[in-house]
C-alpha cells in the first residue's frame, strides 16, 4: 500500500515516523522545506514521551510523483483546500482520505475529494513542533497506546476498508472503528474547544489551565455550549480515553465544582501539551480559530444556542493572531473572570436559554 501522510507537522511527524519503523511505505509531504530537508538527512526525531530517531522519506507538495492508496491529512483546515487540490491528481478511483484534522472537516473533505474516499478520524494525542526535523510526544506514551484513533464511514456502516486504516494506524497506538464517527469528531472538538481553546486564548499549557479555578470554570462552560451545540443538531457524544463526555454537560442544577473530579482524571495525562493553535501564534501564522471554537459559535448562532465562552475564546485568539503577538495568562484571565462574574449573577436565565 502507497500511503502518504499529508501535513507532517507535530502530529503527522510522528505518526508517518511509527508507520515507517513499522516497515510500511509512507511520505512524509509537508511545505516546509527545511523540515522535509531535515527529515530526509537526519531522519524524524522524536522526543517527549518517546525518544527515538526514524529514518523516512520526506517530500513537499511539488515533489509529488506517484499515485496514493491511503492519505492521511493532517493539515491545518485554513490549508485544506489547497492540500487536497495538489492531492488530487494522485488519487486513484479506490483511494481513502482519512481526515485526521482538527474540528469537523468531512463534509467539506468529501465536496472536493468524493465522498465515497472519505473517511473521518479522530487523534486521542497531542504533539509539539520542536524544529526541522523534531516532534515532542506531549502525551504520556501508555495513553497513546490505549486511545491512539477512532475511525469511520461518514455514513456510519462498518466496512472492510476500514480494518484496513485501522491495521496501518496500530503502528502508533490503538486504532478504534466507530458507527459514530460524527459523535466523536464532536467529542474530540469538544476536547480542542475546551483545553486547545483556553490554551491559546490564555498563553499557556493545558497542565496551568488545570491549576487556575477561574479558567477551569470558563472551560466547565465552553465544554457546556459545545455539548448544547450538538445536541441541537441530534449528535450525541462518545466516550473518549474510556470517560463519557456527556457528563460534562451542565444540567440545571448542577454546579461546575461537580465536573472537576472529571477533567483532572482526563486531563492531567496530557498537562504538558501546549494547544497547537498557540504553537501557531508564537509562530505569527494563521490559526485554526475558526474551526474550533468558532465552529461551535456559527452552529450555536444558527440553532439559537449562546456560545458566550466560545465567542470570548475567538474573539482573543483572533486579536493575537491579528496582533502576531502570543496572550499573556494575566492580562486575559480577567476577561474570563467578568464573564464568571456574569455568570454567577443570572444563572438561572442562562440555562434557560440554553
Amino acid at each position: 500500500m502507497n500511503i502518504a501522510i499529508m501535513g507532517a507537522g507535530s502530529l503527522g511527524t510522528i505518526i508517518g515516523a511509527l508507520m515507517a519503523e513499522g516497515g510500511e511505505k509512507v511520505d512524509l509531504i509537508d511545505i516546509n522545506e527545511s523540515h522535509v530537508n531535515r527529515l530526509n538527512q537526519s531522519g524524524a526525531k522524536l522526543s517527549g514521551f518517546i525518544n527515538k530517531t526514524v529514518p523516512v522519506n520526506a517530500l513537499t507538495p511539488n515533489q509529488i510523483s506517484s499515485t496514493y492508496d491511503l492519505v492521511f491529512l493532517l493539515t491545518k483546515q485554513v490549508f485544506t483546500y489547497e492540500s487536497l487540490h495538489q492531492l488530487l491528481p494522485y488519487l486513484h478511483e479506490n483511494s481513502i482520505v482519512c481526515t485526521l484534522q482538527n474540528g469537523i472537516p468531512e463534509e467539506y473533505v468529501a465536496s472536493i475529494v468524493g465522498g465515497s474516499r472519505t473517511i473521518g478520524g479522530a487523534v486521542g494525542f497531542g504533539a509539539t513542533w520542536k524544529g526541522p526535523g523534531e516532534s515532542e510526544l506531549t502525551t504520556e506514551w501508555e495513553t497513546v497506546k490505549k486511545y491512539a484513533f477512532e475511525i469511520g464511514e461518514t455514513d456510519g456502516r462498518i466496512t472492510s476498508r476500514l480494518s484496513d486504516v485501522k491495521a496501518v494506524l496500530e503502528h502508533v497506538g490503538y486504532c478504534k472503528i466507530t458507527s459514530n464517527i460524527s459523535g466523536i469528531k464532536w467529542t474530540k472538538l469538544l476536547m480542542n474547544t475546551t483545553f486547545s481553546g483556553m490554551s491559546a486564548a490564555l498563553g499557556c499549557t493545558f497542565g496551568e489551565v488545570l491549576s487556575n479555578k477561574e479558567a477551569m470554570t470558563s472551560l466547565a462552560y465552553i465544554a457546556d455550549e459545545t455539548i448544547k451545540v450538538a445536541h441541537a443538531q441530534g449528535i450525541q457524544l462518545t466516550n473518549m480515553q474510556g470517560k463519557d463526555m456527556e457528563f460534562l454537560e451542565l444540567k440545571e442544577g448542577q454546579e461546575v465544582s461537580e465536573k472537576m473530579d472529571f477533567y483532572h482524571e482526563v486531563w492531567s495525562p496530557h498537562r504538558n501539551l501546549k494547544a497547537s493553535m498557540l504553537q501557531d501564534l508564537v509562530r505569527k501564522v494563521k490559526t485554526e480559530i475558526d474551526f474550533i471554537n468558532g465552529h461551535v459559535s456559527e452552529k450555536g448562532k444558527a440553532f439559537g444556542i449562546p456560545a458566550p465562552y466560545n465567542d470570548l475564546v475567538v474573539k482573543l485568539v483572533s486579536d493575537a493572531e491579528n496582533r502576531k503577538t502570543v496572550p499573556v495568562f494575566s492580562d486575559n484571565l480577567p476577561f474570563f473572570e467578568s464573564l464568571n462574574e456574569e455568570m454567577k449573577n443570572k444563572p438561572s436565565a442562562l440555562v434557560k436559554e440554553r
